[in-house]
């Protein structure tokens, strides 16, 4: 039932959803632009003082959620709900003045951090509920009628989710097939929803359909209206625990008064929610990071091979560096979003994308990692060992659970391309009609005397800049070298991003590995450059954070070098043409030899429009 739509298509809703204008400064677009602009983000706005809440929640995890018993019996237990509705958990990022906490963003993501180590599946109900669920959206964009009905409920406990995804429909919005119909007093929702994060428990959703003539439109809808059923709970490799749902809607009916934003505004109305939304899963990438280096230094202290503790064994010890030094640029990139984001002077969308994409991959790695190191054990569920009489250190459940993030709010493959689109602004800005193939001579001769003055200013100064300067940013001390680095770098990247531009042109969007690399790039000089600072904020209280970052700051240089490397000399169309002929069927000679399961199956499951002819399978946490 989605929508038929061409390539173009899909990439002009897209673009038409992006947020345009600039209107705060930002470090991760000066990055890009081979401007390193550290007085943005250096001094570190001061935080907020520490809430009492964070101890009151950490002395309620602590004692009354048993992450085992969740990963056991895949459910959070109706007593845990309730638990953290009375701390006031549902309401961290609701104003006061409706009943919530107001926290920081900052002292928000600490609370998902600490939820997430006890278990992840906990973390991720409060995360999707507040991130992108109903308070986040109506925070944004809703009016005061609709903050005063239904930020209160949600404050108090009741439980929210954010209905985007279709069977049919995952990164391409453009072919949403879930139609609202404008009828008397407001709209009739019918449509089929996948993967929605606490649906199955959810009271009040947001919901994205198409008004037709209008476009992609935002809607708080009550859970349990006629019409509305949660046909069935979807189970994962990790996030046991995780109330997912597919849920059908059948003549819904939605008031008015019930759109957000205004009519054809949800696909903005999402993504904006996302530039601070984003931060809640690093957080939980963070949580995972602590707790896989407490377990590696334990481990490894302890463990003795070879007549020497393992981690004093130089193949090991590189893998517990890497933990160390991973987790602590983690924690560094997060805390200065969040502050930034809390300081409202800066404009955070590319900051925010980069530490998803960053956290999400390096806590891949740092998983895996601590399953090479922890040997068998490692592969061992936390409940075997216990059932050994060993210490039920949960090293691969934190790989299970921690493998969704990379696909969560934007798979790495979506994020490459939304932050090159972001990188690639201002030039498309000044360019964009020269490549533009349905642009007219006059359109492109103006655009070619606009891209010119433009060059003619920023060219020259990719050529030199602080970073040469062996002097340059001489108060972070030892760090300053580094800082001198991505000064340098960020110039190179500009450089680089500038001659793909001139080489490829309009076909520069099809070069997704060449831009996903300068991405990356651009994502290991954020981090140094968060590192940095917050060692340099941290010096007198934490010296040996200078160690971390100075240690990070040299594992990140060599993965930065390795892609520019690549940029040039890669397999990336040899890569192209060998997938054209496996999807061709040429090398299909390889898949002889193995039995493989019979299936007539889809592999997407179709759907029609219509009443549901399932049981209901919705959780009633009272």
């Amino acid at each position: 039932m989605s929508a038929n739509v061409s390539e173009k298509q899909a990439r002009q809703t897209a673009e038409a959803a992006r947020e345009s204008e600039w209107r705060q400064p930002s470090f991760g677009k000066e990055l890009f632009l081979g401007r390193f602009r550290l007085d943005l983000i250096h001094p570190r706005p001061a935080p907020a003082p520490r809430p009492e809440f964070l101890d009151r929640l950490a002395a309620y995890l602590r004692s009354e959620v048993d992450g085992a018993r969740i990963e056991r019996e895949a459910r959070i237990p109706d007593e845990v709900f309730h638990g953290l509705a009375g701390l006031g958990a549902f309401g961290m990022k609701i104003d006061r003045e409706y009943g919530g906490l107001g926290l920081s963003n900052l002292h928000y993501c600490q609370a998902l951090t600490m939820t997430g180590s006890v278990n992840a599946a906990v973390g991720a109900l409060l995360s999707a509920h507040q991130s992108i669920g109903v308070p986040q959206p109506l925070k944004m964009f809703g009016t005061p009628e609709q903050k005063k009905a239904f930020l209160p409920r949600l404050a108090a406990g009741e439980v929210s989710a954010f209905l985007l995804t279709e069977p049919d429909v995952g990164s391409d919005p453009a072919r949403l097939g879930t139609v609202a119909e404008p009828v008397e007093g407001g709209f009739r929702l019918n449509g089929v929803k996948l993967w929605a994060t606490n649906g199955t428990v959810a009271t009040l959703l947001v919901v994205m359909a198409r008004v037709p003539e209008k476009g992609i439109t935002a809607f708080v809808v009550e859970g349990d209206s006629p019409g509305i059923t949660v046909e069935r709970r979807n189970a994962f490799v990790g996030l046991r625990g995780l109330e997912n749902s597919v849920t059908r809607f059948h003549d819904v009916f939605v008031p008015e008064a019930n759109v957000i934003g205004g009519l054809g505004k949800g696909l903005r109305i999402a993504l904006t929610t996302l530039n601070t939304g984003r931060l809640s899963l690093p957080a939980m990438c963070v949580g995972a990071g602590k707790r896989a280096l407490a377990i590696a230094r334990e481990w490894s202290a302890d463990r003795v091979q070879w007549g020497r503790p393992v981690g004093s064994h130089e193949a090991v010890a590189k893998k517990i560096a890497f933990i160390a030094a991973s987790t602590y640029a983690m924690e560094s990139m997060l805390d200065l979003c969040c502050l930034i984001a809390d300081d409202a002077r800066n404009d955070i969308r590319i900051e925010a994308a980069l530490v998803k994409l960053f956290a999400s991959e390096i806590a891949w790695q740092v998983a895996d990692e601590l399953v090479q190191i922890r040997g068998g054990r490692g592969y061992e569920t936390a409940a075997s060992l216990a059932a050994r009489g060993e210490r039920p250190s949960e090293a691969e459940q934190i790989l299970r659970d921690l493998r969704i993030n990379r696909i969560f709010e934007g798979s790495t493959e979506i994020m490459h391309l939304l932050i090159a689109r972001e990188a690639v602004d201002a030039h498309l800005a000044v360019a964009g009609d020269i490549i533009d193939p349905e642009a007219g001579l006059g359109r492109k001769a103006r655009a070619g005397a606009q891209a010119g003055a433009f060059y003619a200013r920023w060219l020259p100064t990719l050529a030199v800049g602080p970073g040469q300067n062996p002097a340059g940013y001489g108060e972070f001390g030892p760090l300053a070298a580094h800082l001198r680095y991505v000064e340098r770098t960020s110039r190179k990247l500009a450089r680089s991003t500038f001659y793909a531009m001139s080489r490829w042109q309009g076909k520069l969007e099809r070069r997704q590995a060449f831009l996903g690399r300068i991405v990356d790039i651009g994502a290991e000089l954020f981090a140094m450059t968060a590192a940095c600072v917050r060692a340099h904020a941290e010096r007198d209280d934490r010296p040996e954070g200078r160690e971390l970052a100075d240690l990070f700051c040299r594992q990140a240089r060599l993965r930065a070098e390795e892609r520019f490397a690549a940029l040039w000399d890669n397999t990336d169309r040899l890569d192209v043409t060998a997938a054209e002929r496996v999807l061709a069927g040429r090398y299909a000679f390889l898949e002889e030899g193995v039995i493989t399961p019979p299936s007539d199956a889809p592999w997407v499951a179709p759907w029609s429009p219509g009443p549901s002819t399932t049981e209901d399978v919705r959780r009633r946490l009272g």
